[in-house]
């Protein structure tokens, strides 16, 4: 399984503490509160998205969605052009036609093959039992209705579910909460993916660097472990 935290062939530059190192510890101290029992005496994060019964918002971001589509069905308008006049003229016409007819094939071939799309920028609400996305492509994954999930990349959670028309849909969500996100949701509905099995979703040395940085880290991938009886 690919590593989403690998570093980039030329890191020497790389500062000891970045942005994505920050998130990840109140990650981590959030999840260890989630799994502690203690989420109540965490400070109430204020979200304009709609918390049901005993649920509980954790952490609120910026956030953009993908959708995996096509952006066509392959069909396209084939054009006939009729002709009169000179001989020129007309091989003219036909030649440009033709031109044409093959052009909007080709655009239509590309766009009914699937790619990521980007469908808007919205605030992320994570919660105890889904994720909130506030845009007017909304999106509400509650992660017990979720088919799969994965954490492409350490800002980037990637998920499929059963859309409200039956079909199957694979979303990824971009956010600095995105190894909050998968850890909630493998936690609550998907507790033997290999990902938590193997702490992927922190880095390997994670830990050890928030000591180095006088940043002592809460061991939520170990309680995360513990909570699934692995």
């Amino acid at each position: 399984m690919a590593n989403p935290f690998a570093p980039p062939p030329e890191n020497s530059g790389q500062p000891s503490w970045s942005p994505v190192d920050e998130y990840l510890w109140h990650s981590c101290d959030i999840l260890a509160d989630v799994l502690e029992g203690q989420v109540a005496r965490r400070p109430i994060v204020a979200t304009t998205a709609r918390l049901q019964h005993g649920d509980r918002a954790l952490a609120v971001g910026p956030g953009q969605r993908m959708t995996w589509r096509a952006l066509g069905s392959g069909r396209y308008t084939h054009t006939n052009v009729v002709a009169f006049g000179s001989p020129g003229f007309v091989v003219g016409s036909l030649v440009g036609s033709a031109i044409g007819n093959s052009a909007r094939r080709r655009q239509a071939a590309r766009d009914a093959q699937p790619r990521w799309v980007v469908d808007g920028i919205g605030e992320v609400t994570l919660t105890l039992q889904r994720l909130h996305f506030a845009h007017a492509a909304g999106l509400d994954l509650d992660w017990r209705a979720l088919s799969s999930i994965e954490l492409a990349a350490p800002d980037v959670f990637q998920t499929s579910f059963i859309d409200t028309r039956g079909s199957q849909t694979t979303v990824r969500v971009q956010t600095p909460w995105a190894s909050l996100a998968f850890a909630l949701a493998a936690i609550t509905a998907f507790p033997a993916h290999p990902r938590l099995l193997n702490r992927g979703w922190l880095p390997p040395d994670f830990e050890q660097r928030c000591a180095r940085v006088g940043r002592p880290c809460r061991p939520a991938a170990h309680l995360a472990l513990r909570s699934i009886g692995a």
